[in-house]
């Protein structure tokens, strides 16, 4: 075949050709494109021997489902219909499992599936999405398109007792790049209880026992530390200098008692509600590692096993760092936020016990084997400050980004002074009131010790 047969052929069959496909198939994959952020409500209730949960997600989280659409680009909602039973049951009702007192139930009985228009309101309440649902036709005239469209579905699952708890673990976060659910409870008495989480968030106990409760932030105290890179190098740096455990019990005790502290004053809301107060928090935390860093190398080793006043003011701007990772878990705690509070604590505790019981062996097993000790101490503290210096300077620069300018206090503004005023009267009488204990377990000189308690 000659070159000029051989490009009419190309022209006249493979050059179409190729122009179709590459006309289809990046339509086909831009039509199955995971949305960046879906938005997901839930409302559950126990109604005798069923929990009932009506789900809304948007049409578009649902990738793999073909609907006709019209030559406006709208939905055929006639022939779309019978397609969204499938949807949800591969979509949803395998991603939705539900335990009654801790035993897991039977995949949820879909009994409704229809979709809504986005100015749709009947999910603000449980009482009008279920009225919603239950409606037999679906509404043909409604003119939504794929991207537009919210799907709403009713499940149920049989359940065996009457006051059985319950608890749900979703996982929906395949829907989308980012999913942020709205979960809602109905109590028997008829109030509600909300949870809000983005992505899997694990088990939710709907109605928590205080144990269930316990158990959870247990586990989110004790994860908070050990992914908390900051406070486990401030815990690290109190460690480095010292090389008897009855200071170190001393000096982690006053930390652990003032983070105890300003935590369970967050937990309650008497705490600074300005956007800038959480990065003015981080910031300090920051430079409170510089600080123990710097006191690490200028001061004697014998002055600083006797420096729990210190780790105890620096423990009260930790645990407001603690407050903000809690306080977005409280809505987990229930009925039971007491509980929840000490069991958080409990968890950071735990999780500062395992660091020591790693760091300070480790430490010990280092140091007997380096000639000169303070060396040992100056290169450590300078990697931990090092580290700690660019996190202050990052979160500073955040900090200043906000319009900071000290104008007439208000109401507001005084209010928060007094409590913080407050909060610092109670902090030093805690501190007072242990003193005499933090000296005797650092090794304070005995007739130092005395002439405090004299002059207390």
């Amino acid at each position: 075949m000659s070159s000029t047969a051989r490009h009419t052929v190309f022209f006249r069959f493979w050059l179409p050709l190729l122009s179709l496909l590459a006309a289809v198939f990046p339509a086909t994959a831009q039509a199955h494109e995971m949305p960046q952020r879906v938005a997901i409500t839930i409302l559950a209730r126990h109604e005798s021997d069923r929990l009932r949960l009506l789900v809304r997600v948007p049409l578009e989280s649902m990738r793999d489902v073909d609907l006709v659409v019209r030559a406006d680009g709208t939905l055929d909602i006639a022939l779309a219909t019978p397609l969204l039973r499938e949807a949800a049951t591969v979509w949803l009702v395998s991603g939705l499992s539900v335990f009654e007192n801790g035993n897991a139930l039977a995949s949820g009985s879909l009994l409704a599936a229809r979709l809504a228009a986005p100015s749709d309101r009947s999910f603000s309440s449980y009482d009008a999405a279920l009225t919603h649902l239950q409606r037999t036709a679906a509404d043909t005239m409604l003119d939504v398109t794929r991207e537009s469209a919210l799907l709403d579905v009713w499940l149920e699952y049989p359940v065996h007792s009457t006051n059985a708890r319950f608890e749900v673990e979703p996982t929906l976060a395949n829907l989308g790049v980012r999913t942020v659910t709205v979960l809602r409870y109905v109590l028997p008495g008829g109030t509600e209880r909300a949870f809000q989480y983005t992505g899997d968030p694990g088990r939710i106990a709907l109605d928590p026992r205080w144990h269930q409760a316990a158990r959870t932030f247990v586990s989110l105290g004790f994860a908070h530390i050990l992914g908390g890179m900051d406070h486990l190098l401030f815990v690290f740096c109190l460690v480095i200098p010292v090389r008897r455990w009855r200071p170190l019990v001393a000096i982690v005790s006053a930390f652990t008692v003032a983070h105890s502290i300003t935590l369970a004053t967050a937990a309650f809301g008497f705490t600074p509600q300005a956007l800038w107060f959480p990065p003015l928090v981080e910031t300090l935390i920051a430079a409170s590692i510089v600080y123990m860093a710097i006191e690490n190398v200028l001061r004697p080793a014998e002055v600083l096993e006797r420096r729990w006043p210190m780790a105890f003011a620096f423990g009260l701007v930790h645990g407001f760092g603690f407050s903000f990772a809690l306080q977005e878990s409280l809505q987990f705690a229930g009925s039971h936020l007491l509980a929840s509070l000490a069991a958080f604590n409990v968890g950071v505790e735990l999780g500062q016990v395992a660091v020591l019981a790693v760091a300070v062996p480790l430490l010990a097993v280092v140091a007997r084997r380096v000639p000169n000790r303070f060396a040992l101490t100056v290169v450590l503290s300078a990697l931990v400050a090092h580290s700690a210096w660019h996190w202050t300077t990052e979160r500073g620069s955040e900090l200043f980004a906000y319009d900071l300018t000290w104008s007439a206090p208000s109401t507001l503004v005084w209010l928060g002074l007094l409590r913080g005023a407050l909060l610092l009267a109670v902090a030093a009488l805690v501190a007072w009131g242990l003193s005499g204990v933090f000296d005797r377990l650092s090794g304070a000189p005995r007739g130092e010790v005395q002439a405090r308690e004299r002059s207390a």
